[in-house]
């Protein structure tokens, strides 16, 4: 059984900085990309950053030089941060990693259970 586990969410001022954790739990073999979605309400869930097994990354627009995506690959656990944060950055964080659960499985996708990020003066 494999867990994605968020912290770190909370409320901030416009202009703030948080960083968000997801760490990786349980029978893992090997993950490839892990990353952030966020979903606001009335809004679809939309990529926030993501980053490969070797280090390449991948932000949206909306977030480019404001956030920045790491992970530690012997903690299996991912980090987000994120710096001068805005009122339109308000919505649930979720974790997604593509994970194997051993050497001959398929990829697959696991999501964490989100955590909430509001950002309002």
């Amino acid at each position: 059984q494999v867990q994605l586990v968020e912290s770190g969410g909370g409320l901030v001022q416009p202009g703030g900085s948080l960083r968000l954790s997801c760490a990786a739990s349980g029978s893992i073999f090997s993950i490839n990309a892990i990353g952030w979605y966020r979903q606001a309400p009335g809004k679809q869930r939309e990529l926030v950053a993501a980053i490969t097994s070797g280090g390449s990354t991948n932000y949206a627009d909306s977030v480019k030089g404001r956030f920045t995506i790491s992970r530690d690959n012997a903690k299996n656990t991912v980090y987000l941060q994120m710096n001068s944060l805005k009122p339109e950055d308000t919505a649930v964080y979720y974790c997604n990693a593509g994970l194997k659960t051993g050497r001959w499985d398929m990829p697959y996708d696991y999501w964490g259970q989100g955590t909430q990020v509001t950002v309002s003066s």
